[in-house]
């Protein structure tokens, strides 16, 4: 398990440190102005996809086809998302549970993490960080979580979207389509009886 390495980082950044898995499967924790740099659409996921009898989620992997790889989901909300983000033309690499980010906790006093649910690199170079949650489902921890990995993301200039944005807004795109009726062909044999 990756843990938290104290005195790394600058000035803005130093509240928060990255741990993630390179791709030769080496763990890596540096200061988030340092992970910047790093190509985290390669990483391996700093988390497995477990799966067991009598499980309330369906994990599973995706094959992408966009990184020519599978990419692990831990639910069908969170498939559903690394659907849309293989199928959309301006990313250009995908990488599932991509790393941990951990920081000072001020309320508990405790060194937390968070691993978000997806890093996307866009085709135009810019990073995009993806979490996937119901806005329903979302307890006071999670969403101080969530806060916490916005500015992060912020300060390295990563786009960090709403938890449920990115989903409500891919599904918005597509719903003309679906909800079109459906035309079956069917030959002029078939009609004529």
């Amino acid at each position: 398990m990756l843990r938290a390495v104290p005195g790394l980082g600058g000035p803005l950044t130093a509240e928060f440190e990255v741990g993630y898995v390179g791709a030769e499967g080496s763990e890596v924790r540096t200061s988030l102005i340092d992970s910047a740099g790093v190509l985290l659409e390669l990483v391996k996921p700093v988390r497995g996809f477990p799966s067991y009898k009598r499980q309330r989620n369906f994990p599973g992997l995706w094959w992408s086809s966009t990184t020519g790889a599978h990419g692990g989901y831990e639910s069908w909300l969170k498939r559903d998302h690394l659907m849309l983000l293989d199928f959309d033309p301006a990313v250009a690499g995908i990488a599932s549970q991509p790393f941990w980010l951990f920081w000072d906790d001020e309320a508990s006093g405790r060194r937390r993490s968070h691993a978000p649910d997806y890093f996307a690199r866009l085709a135009d170079g810019r990073g995009l960080v993806v979490d996937c949650r119901p806005v329903d489902r979302i307890k006071p921890r999670d969403a101080a979580a969530f806060a916490v990995t916005g500015r992060a993301c912020e300060l390295v200039g990563w786009e960090y979207p709403p938890p449920d944005e990115l989903h409500r807004a891919g599904l918005r795109q597509r719903r003309p389509q679906r909800s079109s009726p459906r035309r079956i062909h069917r030959p002029n044999s078939l009609v004529a009886r």
